[in-house]
C-alpha cells in the first residue's frame, strides 16, 4: 500500500466502474468460489456493490494486513468520513447500515478508540479470569444452558439419530450466552434471534434490542453487578449512558453472531477430518475453525483518508473499503504455506483482526467455543457429520459466514428422559483449554 503520485496512471472513480454483486447468489452460498473468481479477474482488490453502494473489497493476505496494521495512519473507521461523499445515495435499507453506527470502540480512531479499548481490556480480564467470580459464573450459566439443549435435541431426535446443531445447539447456544454477557432477561431472546437472523424484520428487532441494552446499562450505572455493561462502567465510570449502550451492543453481534458461527465451525471441525489434525486439543479445532471458516464474513467498512494505491487500483480519499478475512485465507500467498495436514495450524491467520482494531474478545469467545464443544462431546461421544464438509450451503451476510445448516449423526450417552432442569449446575472442567478432543468420527456401527 502506497500513497499515490502524480504521475500514477489513471482509472475511473469507483462511482463509474463496473462492480460485481457482493452477498447475493454464488456469494452466499459458494463464498470461496465467487472470491477465487474474483481474485482471477481483479487481483487482490475488487469493485463490488455492497447492497447497493459500490465499494473496494479486499482479497489479498498482504494488503488486508497492511489496511489492519495501518502502519501509516492511513485508514479511518468513521462512517462520516466516507457517507458524506455519497451524497444521499446511501439506501435507506441497506444491509451494513447497523454496522456502520457510530459512537462506539468498532467504529472510533485515535484517542477516541484508546480510551473505549481501555475499558474493554479491563472488562474483558475480569470475564476471562477463571479465578473471579464473575468469570466463573459466567462458565457454569453457558454449561447449563448448553446441557439443557442438548438434553432438549436427545428428547426431541432420540438416542441416536441426525440434528441440525446450528438450529438447535450453537445458534441458540450463543443467544442465551449473550443474554448471560449482558445480564438481559430471557424475553430479549427472540427479538435477539431475528436481530441476528437479519431477514426483513431485523431492524425493528434491533430497535427492541437496543432499547433493552439501554434499560440495563442505565441499571449498570447505578449498581455494580457482574455483567459486561457493570463492567465496562466500573473501568471507565466517566462513560456516558449513550456510550455505555453502544459498546454493549457491540457484545450482542460479537457474542450472539460470531461467536455461535465459531462454535458451528469448531464442531465441524472438532467431528470431520480436523479432529485428527488438531492436535487432539480443543483451542487448536477452535483455531482451525477460524482459519477455515472465519466467524466474520467482511470485516467493517473504513476508508483511506488520503489517495493511496491498493493492489491494482487507486482508491480516493473517503472510498468505502470492506475486508473479506475468508478471501485473504484462501490467498495462495497465505494459504500455499500451509500443508492441510499439518498437526497444528498458523496462527497468523486474521479472524481476529490485526493491529489498533484487533479483537479484545479473543480469549473469551475461544474460551466458549471450548465449552460449548466440551459439553456437547461429553454427551454424545459418537458424533460426525451427516453430509460432506463442501456439501455444505454457507451464509453469508454482512454479519457473518456460518453453515445454514449443520446436520450431524450422533449417538447420546445420556438418557433423553433426564430432567436437565433440576440437576445440579454442571461443573466445567477445570482447565477446559487443555481438554482432548472426543469426538469420534466413526460411528460403532459405521
Amino acid at each position: 500500500m502506497e500513497p499515490l503520485t502524480p504521475d500514477e496512471p489513471a482509472h475511473p472513480p469507483l462511482a463509474r466502474l463496473a462492480v460485481e454483486p457482493l452477498l447475493t447468489g454464488a456469494g452466499e452460498a459458494r463464498h470461496t468460489a465467487f472470491h477465487d473468481d474474483l481474485r482471477a479477474r481483479y487481483g487482490p482488490v475488487a469493485p463490488v456493490d455492497a447492497g447497493g453502494v459500490p465499494a473496494w473489497l479486499v482479497l489479498g493476505y498482504p494488503q488486508m494486513l497492511d489496511v489492519l496494521r495501518d502502519a501509516r495512519g492511513v485508514w479511518s473507521k468513521d462512517p462520516a468520513a466516507w457517507r458524506e461523499r455519497e451524497g444521499g445515495r446511501v439506501p435507506a435499507d441497506w444491509p451494513h447500515a447497523p454496522q456502520a453506527a457510530t459512537g462506539s470502540a468498532l467504529f472510533a480512531d485515535g484517542a477516541a478508540l484508546d480510551r473505549l479499548r481501555a475499558a474493554w481490556a479491563a472488562a474483558l480480564a475480569v470475564l476471562q479470569d477463571r479465578k473471579r467470580p464473575e468469570a466463573r459464573a459466567l462458565e457454569r450459566g453457558v454449561a447449563r444452558d448448553a446441557d439443557e439443549l442438548i438434553t432438549a435435541l436427545v428428547r426431541t431426535h432420540g438416542a441416536t439419530g441426525t440434528a441440525d446443531l446450528a438450529a438447535g445447539y450453537a445458534r441458540p447456544l450463543a443467544l442465551l450466552a449473550t443474554l448471560r454477557l449482558l445480564g438481559l432477561p430471557d424475553g430479549v431472546r427472540a427479538d435477539l434471534a431475528v436481530l441476528l437472523g437479519e431477514g426483513p424484520d431485523a431492524s425493528a428487532a434491533a430497535e427492541r434490542v437496543a432499547a433493552a441494552v439501554r434499560e440495563r446499562c442505565a441499571q449498570a450505572r447505578e449498581a455494580r453487578g457482574a455483567d459486561l455493561a457493570s463492567l465496562l462502567h466500573a473501568a471507565d465510570p466517566g462513560l456516558t449512558a449513550d456510550e455505555l449502550a453502544g459498546e454493549a451492543m457491540l457484545a450482542v453481534r460479537w457474542v450472539g453472531g460470531h461467536t455461535g458461527a465459531l462454535i458451528c465451525s469448531t464442531i465441524l471441525e472438532a467431528s470431520g477430518d480436523g479432529a485428527g489434525s488438531a492436535g487432539g486439543l480443543l483451542p487448536e479445532a477452535v483455531n482451525r475453525a477460524a482459519l477455515h471458516a472465519p466467524p466474520a464474513s467482511y470485516l467493517t467498512f473504513r476508508c483511506p483518508r488520503s489517495g493511496v494505491r491498493l493492489g491494482r487500483y487507486h482508491l480516493a480519499a473517503g472510498d468505502p473499503v470492506l475486508l473479506s478475512t475468508a478471501a485473504a485465507h484462501a490467498d495462495p500467498s497465505f494459504a500455499g504455506g500451509l500443508p492441510a495436514d499439518a498437526v497444528h495450524s498458523s496462527r497468523a491467520h486474521l479472524a481476529w483482526g490485526a493491529g489498533p482494531h484487533a479483537c479484545l474478545g479473543r480469549d473469551l469467545a475461544t474460551g466458549l467455543a471450548v465449552l460449548a464443544v466440551e459439553r456437547l462431546a461429553a454427551a454424545l461421544p459418537v458424533l460426525r457429520p451427516a453430509v460432506p464438509r463442501d456439501e455444505l450451503e454457507w451464509r453469508a451476510t454482512p454479519l457473518v459466514l456460518a453453515p445454514r445448516e449443520l446436520p450431524m449423526r450422533y449417538e447420546a450417552a445420556v438418557d433423553p428422559g433426564a430432567d436437565a432442569a433440576g440437576a445440579a449446575d454442571p461443573e466445567p472442567s477445570p482447565r477446559p483449554s487443555r481438554r482432548r478432543l472426543r469426538l469420534p468420527r466413526r460411528s460403532r456401527d459405521a
